[in-house]
Parts: C-alpha cells; sequence; structure tokens
C-alpha cells in the first residue's frame, strides 16, 4: 500500500498537482494506511481494501472529530489513490468510488463589509518599505481574488502594471489572467519603487514580486501574520484569513450586479457551480434581512 502511495503521490506531482495538496494528500494517506494496517495488524495491499473499509476509514475520522470537509478531503485522497490504482492495473475496481462523501453545512469563511475592506486599505502606516509591501499586498488581494497561493507565487514578470492585468497560476497549473484594480496598481507601483531595499537584504537573483524581510519570498503563513497586523491596526477586530479577503472580493462583486460566469473566470473555478456557493449564500442572507424587516414576513 504504501509503495502504491508513493508511486501516486509521485505522479500527482508529475500531473502539476500544487505543493499543499501533495502535501495534505500525502498526510491523508498516510493516514489511511496506518488505520488499515492497524485493523489487519500488518500491512494491507491495495487489493485488499473493500468499500467496507473505507467506510469505516470515514467514520473513524468523524468520530475523532475532523470536520467535515476535512474527511470529504481525506476521502478524495482516498479515491485518487485507488483511480491511479486502476489506471495502473492493479485494481479493477475502485472500492472508495461507492463511499459517500460526507456532506456539512454550506457555510463560506467570515469575509469583510465594503466599509471593511475600506478601512483595511486605507493607505501604509507610515512609509516603511515593508509598510508599502503589505498595502500592496492587500491591495492586490482584494483587487482579484487571489488565493493565497497564488499571492505568494506571483514573479515580477506577471504583472503588467501598464495594462491593469496580472497573470496568476492557479490550481492544477492552470493560467488566468485577472484585472487589477487602478488602486491595486499604485500601491504596486509605490511599493516596487522601493523593492530593492528588501531584495538587497537576500542572496539576490530572486524573481517573486513580493518578499519577505530577509529578501526572500513571502510565505502564506507570513501573508496571514501580515494581515491579521493590518486589521488590528485598522481596528478591525475578528479573524479574517487570506482566503477571506478572497471571499469578501466575491461577495462585494455579487452584491454589485456582477456576472457570475465573470466572477468565476476571476477566482479560477474549474466549476459554475462552485462559484455558485456565493449565489445561494447571498440569496440566504436577503431572505434573513427581508424576514426582520418587513412588516408581513
Amino acid at each position: 500500500m504504501r509503495e502504491r502511495i508513493g508511486a501516486y503521490l509521485k505522479a500527482l506531482e508529475m500531473e502539476g498537482a500544487s505543493p499543499r495538496t501533495c502535501r495534505a494528500y500525502a498526510a491523508d494517506l498516510r493516514q489511511f494506511a496506518a488505520f488499515l494496517e492497524g485493523r489487519a495488524e500488518g500491512p494491507v495491499p491495495p487489493e485488499g481494501v473493500d468499500p467496507l473499509a473505507v467506510r469505516a476509514f470515514v467514520a473513524a475520522r468523524l468520530k475523532a472529530g475532523d470536520a467535515r470537509r476535512t474527511v470529504a478531503r481525506k476521502l478524495a485522497a482516498v479515491r485518487g489513490l485507488f483511480r491511479f490504482c486502476c489506471r495502473e492495473g492493479t485494481l479493477k475496481v475502485n472500492p472508495a468510488r461507492v463511499v459517500a462523501t460526507p456532506r456539512g453545512p454550506e457555510r463560506l469563511p467570515r469575509y469583510l463589509t465594503v466599509d471593511e475592506a475600506a478601512q483595511l486599505l486605507a493607505g501604509p502606516p507610515g512609509g516603511t518599505v515593508r509598510a508599502l509591501r503589505d498595502h500592496a499586498l492587500f491591495e492586490v488581494a482584494y483587487s482579484s481574488g487571489l488565493r493565497v497561493g497564488e499571492l505568494t507565487g506571483l514573479d515580477l514578470s506577471d504583472v503588467d502594471a501598464e495594462g491593469g492585468l496580472v497573470r496568476v497560476l492557479g490550481k492544477g497549473r492552470k493560467e488566468r489572467v485577472v484585472p487589477l484594480g487602478a488602486r491595486a496598481v499604485a500601491a504596486l507601483e509605490a511599493y516596487l519603487a522601493r523593492r530593492a531595499e528588501l531584495a538587497a537584504r537576500g542572496s539576490g537573483g530572486t524573481a517573486a514580486l513580493f518578499l519577505n524581510r530577509a529578501g526572500g519570498r513571502l510565505t502564506a503563513r507570513s501573508v496571514a501574520r501580515r494581515l491579521a497586523v493590518g486589521l488590528a491596526r485598522a481596528g478591525l477586530h475578528g479573524r479574517i484569513t487570506p482566503h477571506g479577503l478572497r471571499h469578501s472580493f466575491a461577495t462585494h462583486l455579487l452584491d454589485a450586479g456582477a456576472d457570475l460566469r465573470a466572477i468565476q473566470e476571476m477566482l479560477g473555478h474549474a466549476r459554475l457551480s462552485t462559484t455558485q456557493r456565493y449565489t445561494h449564500l447571498h440569496l440566504d442572507r436577503l431572505m434573513e434581512v427581508y424576514d426582520r424587516a418587513h412588516p408581513k414576513a
């Protein structure tokens, strides 16, 4: 089993899966293999796994307190492993295919209101290069709705400030071009004018757009920390993640009447059904307001 897991993870890398997905799937599948070995008191080959064993793993993770979305990802990793085994000829039938995915309540991460977004992006607190970088970072994230991995993966060559565009490498290494707002372009230009101060602290030669204080590429964890600092400085108490900025972008566009297909394109969703979650939740909020405010509701 573990040998097949290693081969599957290598295949995922070759197919262009993101490093984050590969790390998550590797942990999920190691956990699955350990679960099977614990039940059988020894190694279990792929052909020795049946749907009941997969269901037992799902039930065990739910009982252990894993969130339903997390368990759904673990099941997706197991399905992918056995689909790979079928493709390679190790198995004839995928035992995870008939196992139902746990469904949880449909909800989005917290997001900022339009006024709160304006508060966060009111301007850098001072003129240090890190303040200019953070301001540009938040402006680009909110202006273009990028995933945090897409944001940190940007290189200097990906930005067309004159055209107000940025080229993004998204999930599955799919490339898309999204617009940058005028304020994001202005914030980027102010940061780029002094980016060399950060670049000089590193080994040199990095093509990354957003640099950390050591001159290297900014990480997703660093973006989350800088956002927490920015929110506190703006007087916005409450936990908003970098992904919350992406949801703020999509929600505000939808509230303003933007076309759902256009939002899908900018977010880089492969399926419109993913983007339609915003529509359903938006209508739920409208109904809540109606029920609270209408005298006949």
